[in-house]
C-alpha cells in the first residue's frame, strides 16, 4: 500500500489550508475551535446526516446540569384570577451528564490515492471533509442508540456500535422511574403471537406508556428498528392478494399506527420507540472542541481527530415509549390457505 504522489501534493495543501481556516500554524498540534468555528463545526455535522439534524442538538455551558427544554409538549395555555397565566417549564431532577469524547476518522493511504486519482484539489478536499463530518456525526447516532457504559479505556472490537463509550437515550430511559417507559416483558410477533402488526405493537405502546394528554401530540413519530420493518414487510408480501395489501407493504417504511415512522440508523433491529424526534437531545460543552489533523506514516494514514465533552439526554422522559428489543421474538409467517 502505497501513497501516490498527487495524493501526498493534495494532502499537504489540505492541510495548508485547514490552518488557514481555523487561523493556526500547524494542525497536526490540538487546536480549539473558536465560538464561530464551533457553531460552523456544529451545522457541517448536522448537514452531514440527516437524521441528526431532526433531533436537537446543542450547546451547553456546564459539564452536568438541567435538561435544557425547547418544546412544547404541555398545556401552556389558561389564566389567573389575581394575575398571569404561567406554566413552569423543565423536568426536575432530569439532568445530563457529559463526558470526554475522542473521534478520529483515519483516511488510508489506499483511500487517499483513489480519491487523489478521481478528480481535482477541490473534490479531494471535499471528499475528506464529507468523510470526516460524517463519521464523527454517525458516531454520535450509534452512541445515542446503543450507549450503555462509561467506560475509562473503550473496547471498540467487544462493543462494535459505542456500547462502553457513553450512556446514550434507551439507556437513560431504563434507569428513569424504574423503566415504566419501557416495555421489556416478552412479546412476539406473529400471527399467532402478542401482536399480529407493528401498527398493534405500536398503539398498544402508545396507550401504555404515554399520558393521555400527549398520545395526540401530532409530533409524535414510530422510530422502528429494520429487523422488524422487514419481518412486517415479508408477512403484508406474503399476503398480498388484494391491491389494499400490497399498498400496505409498500407504505409501512412511512407510517405505522397513523403515525409517521422512521428507521433510525443503528438502531437495534427489534426495538420500537414512540417519541418526538425533538425530545432526542445531544449535548456539547461549548468551548471544549478540540480539532487535530495529522499524517501518521507508521499507521500509514491520515488522521481527523476531534475531541471535546459530549453527552445525551431526553428532554421530557413521559414522551420516551419504548419496546426494548430483547424482549421480542419474530415468529414465523403463517402460509395463507390456498383457496
Amino acid at each position: 500500500m502505497q501513497l501516490n504522489q498527487r495524493a501526498s501534493r493534495f494532502i499537504d495543501a489540505y492541510a495548508e489550508g485547514l490552518a488557514q481556516s481555523y487561523g493556526i500554524s500547524n494542525p497536526s498540534r490540538a487546536f480549539k475551535l473558536s465560538d464561530p468555528q464551533e457553531t460552523s463545526l456544529r451545522a457541517a455535522l448536522l448537514e452531514s446526516v440527516e437524521f441528526l439534524d431532526m433531533i436537537t442538538v446543542a450547546d451547553v455551558d456546564q459539564l452536568s446540569g438541567q435538561v435544557v427544554s425547547v418544546g412544547a409538549s404541555a398545556l401552556h395555555t389558561g389564566r389567573k384570577a389575581d394575575g398571569r397565566f404561567m406554566r413552569r417549564v423543565g423536568v426536575d431532577g432530569n439532568e445530563y451528564k457529559l463526558v470526554e469524547t475522542d473521534s478520529c476518522a483515519a483516511l488510508k493511504w489506499d483511500l487517499l490515492s483513489m480519491w487523489a486519482n478521481a478528480g481535482d484539489e477541490n473534490q479531494f478536499f471535499e471528499m475528506v471533509q464529507t468523510f470526516s463530518n460524517q463519521a464523527f456525526a454517525l458516531d454520535m447516532l450509534r452512541i445515542g442508540f446503543n450507549g450503555k457504559a462509561v467506560a475509562e479505556t473503550t473496547d471498540p472490537l467487544k462493543n462494535p456500535n459505542g456500547e462502553d463509550v457513553n450512556i446514550g437515550w434507551h439507556e437513560r430511559m431504563h434507569s428513569f422511574n424504574d423503566g415504566f417507559q419501557i416495555m421489556s416483558d416478552a412479546i412476539t410477533l406473529d400471527d399467532n403471537g402478542d401482536y399480529r402488526s407493528l401498527d398493534a405493537m405500536a398503539s398498544d405502546l402508545i396507550n401504555a406508556k404515554i399520558p393521555a394528554q400527549f398520545r395526540n401530540d401530532p409530533r409524535l413519530v414510530v422510530l422502528v428498528g429494520s429487523d422488524l420493518v422487514a419481518a412486517e414487510q415479508y408477512r403484508l408480501y406474503q399476503r398480498a392478494d388484494k391491491p389494499t395489501e400490497k399498498i400496505a407493504a409498500q407504505m409501512l417504511g412511512s407510517t405505522i399506527a397513523g403515525r409517521t415512522a422512521i428507521i433510525p440508523p443503528f438502531m437495534p433491529g427489534k426495538r420500537m420507540v414512540v417519541t418526538p424526534l425533538s425530545n432526542l437531545h445531544i449535548y456539547t460543552q461549548r468551548g471544549t472542541r478540540q480539532r487535530k489533523a495529522e499524517f501518521v506514516e507508521d499507521r500509514k494514514q491520515y488522521e481527523n481527530k476531534y475531541l471535546r465533552n459530549e453527552g445525551y439526554a431526553v428532554e421530557v422522559p413521559e414522551l420516551y415509549a419504548a419496546i426494548d428489543e430483547s424482549a421480542v421474538t419474530i415468529g414465523k409467517v403463517t402460509e395463507p390457505a390456498e383457496g
